[in-house]
């Protein structure tokens, strides 16, 4: 018999939403163990972050927006650094903090992609290799976008769920291969977001 662990990618990507949408969240089911250096830095950014009975069976992890955020720059590595698989993620968050942040990608190459996407949306991002810099503004507009990968999406739903308007995000079923039922749980937290045949 095997438990399975909980998955930190999914867990992560909720609570960079409730921090991009200035909202709160308490995941259940997860381990902030395997989550430390993303905790770390949204607590460096300015995210209210608590673990509850950590280690314990009813271990969860609240996650909240408590003021301005600050730029929080990060380079990606293999556990426990800080996950690639949150990179995308991690630079729709910043696209709105005031000031510069800088994301090194070192672990894929080409793993910008989504940046353009998030341009359409008002972000000012520059990349340069394997950097990018990220310059925060005030607000996203919505935009149609285009996923190009599995996190690239998950990122357009946190900037299109903090934009101001509608947001489309077009080719979801990148989304599909590692979020189950990511509409209806964000729906539960009260987000409007709807999927839609085309």
């Amino acid at each position: 018999r095997h438990a399975i662990i909980p998955d930190r990618i999914e867990a992560a990507t909720y609570l960079i939403a409730a921090a991009a949408t200035k909202g709160k969240i308490e995941l259940q089911n997860t381990n902030a163990e395997h989550l430390g250096v993303v905790l770390k830095d949204l607590k460096r950014a300015g995210v209210y972050v608590e673990v509850k009975n950590p280690g314990k069976e009813d271990e969860s992890i609240v996650c909240g927006w408590k003021g301005p955020l600050k730029p929080v720059s990060i380079s990606t590595e293999v556990f426990p650094g800080f996950p690639t698989d949150i990179q995308a993620q991690w630079m729709a968050l910043m696209c709105l903090v005031k000031g510069k942040t800088v994301i090194k990608e070192t672990v894929f190459e080409n793993r910008f992609l989504h940046a353009a996407e998030l341009r359409r949306m008002g972000a000012d991002i520059e990349i340069s290799g394997r950097k990018a810099v990220v310059t925060g503004v005030p607000k996203l507009s919505g935009a149609t976008v285009m996923v190009s990968d599995l996190r690239a999406g998950a990122a357009m739903i946190i900037a299109g769920l903090a934009a101001q308007g509608r947001t489309t995000v077009r080719r979801i079923y990148h989304l599909d291969r590692g979020y189950e039922n990511l509409e209806k749980k964000l729906t539960k937290l009260g987000a409007r977001i709807r999927r839609v045949k085309p």
